[in-house]
C-alpha cells in the first residue's frame, strides 16, 4: 500500500488510471474506501489520485493535537510533489471541498480546474454548533447516539425513506465504527480544524473554471451557503440539484460522475456561439 511520509506521519493514497489527473477529497467522516463505487468510471481515461487526510482513513492519527485544515493543504501540496504532477484537477465535497478551496487559493497556478459538490465558504455559527453537539455526543462513546445525530441529516428526507432497508445495513456496518474512541477523537479534531474556516475575502484569488453543485435539501451546507461560492469566485458555473442532500454523490451517482468527468475533460473552456 502506497503511503506518503509528511514530516514523519504515514498517509495513505492511492492512484489508479492514467489520463488527466483528479485529485478527489474526502468528506469528514470519509476515508478513500467511501469512492469504491466511483473508481471503475473515474480512473477509466483519468488518473484518478484518493487521499485520506491526517485522522482520516488509513492515515495516521494527530492523538491529543489540534491543527487546522491548513495542515491538509499541506499534505495535498506534499503528495503532488512526490506524484511529480504540477497541474491537477480537484474534486471535494463537503470537508473536502473547503481544503480544496483553501488550496485554490493558496496555489492557483496548480489547479487546472475545480469541482465542489455541498460546499460552504465558511464554517457559520450554525454550523459550529453543530460540530459541538457531535463531539459531545462522540465523547459519550455511544455509537447509535452518534450514528443518530450525524447520518441521517446528510440524505435528503426522501432518499432516506426510499432506501430505509440500505439506511439500516449502514446503519449496521457503521455502529461499530462509531463506537471506537480512536474514529471518535479523529473526528472530534477532524471537526474542530474546520471550525476557524472562512475563505469569504479570498474567493476571488481562485483563477480556474471551478464547478459547483449544489443541493437544495443539503441542511449541512445550506443552498445560500453554496450559492454564495459562486457569486464570488469569477470563474465559477452553478448547478443546482433538486431533491438532493449532503450526499450528493450516493443519492445521484450517475449524475455525480457526468458532472466531474463532463468538466474536467471539456476540451476547452471559451467557446465561440
Amino acid at each position: 500500500m502506497p503511503f506518503l511520509d509528511f514530516k514523519g506521519r504515514n498517509i495513505f493514497y492511492d492512484v489508479q488510471g492514467e489520463g488527466k489527473p483528479i485529485l478527489i477529497l474526502n468528506g469528514i467522516m470519509m476515508s478513500t474506501k467511501s469512492w469504491e463505487p466511483f473508481v471503475k468510471t473515474l480512473s477509466h481515461q483519468n488518473q484518478l489520485i484518493r487521499l485520506d487526510f491526517i485522522d482520516q482513513g488509513q492515515s495516521e492519527k494527530l492523538e491529543n493535537s489540534f491543527y487546522t485544515q491548513a495542515i491538509q493543504v499541506d499534505i495535498m501540496e506534499t503528495l503532488l510533489k512526490e506524484l511529480k504532477i504540477h497541474r491537477i484537477n480537484i474534486v471535494g465535497i463537503s470537508y473536502g471541498g473547503e481544503v480544496a478551496l483553501l488550496f485554490a487559493i493558496k496555489y492557483p497556478h496548480i489547479v487546472e480546474r475545480l469541482v465542489l459538490f455541498n460546499t460552504t465558504p465558511y464554517t457559520s455559527p450554525w454550523l459550529a454548533e453543530i460540530g459541538h453537539q457531535w463531539n459531545a455526543i462522540g465523547r459519550t462513546r455511544q455509537g447509535e447516539t452518534y450514528y443518530q445525530a450525524t447520518i441521517p441529516v446528510i440524505y435528503s428526507p426522501s432518499y432516506y425513506e426510499k432506501r430505509l432497508d440500505w439506511m439500516k445495513k449502514r446503519q449496521a456496518i457503521l455502529l461499530p465504527i462509531f463506537s471506537n474512541p480512536t474514529f471518535l477523537d479523529a473526528m472530534e479534531r477532524l471537526t474542530n480544524s474546520a471550525e476557524s474556516f472562512d475563505v469569504r475575502q479570498d474567493l476571488d484569488k481562485i483563477t480556474c473554471p471551478t464547478l459547483i453543485i449544489a443541493a437544495d435539501e443539503d441542511y449541512l451546507t445550506p443552498l445560500a451557503n453554496q450559492k454564495a461560492l459562486h457569486h464570488a469566485i469569477p470563474t465559477s458555473y452553478l448547478v443546482m440539484l433538486p431533491g438532493v442532500g449532503h450526499a450528493s454523490m450516493y443519492e445521484k451517482p450517475m449524475l455525480f460522475v457526468t458532472l466531474v468527468l463532463g468538466f474536467i475533460n471539456a476540451l476547452e473552456t471559451n467557446y465561440t456561439i
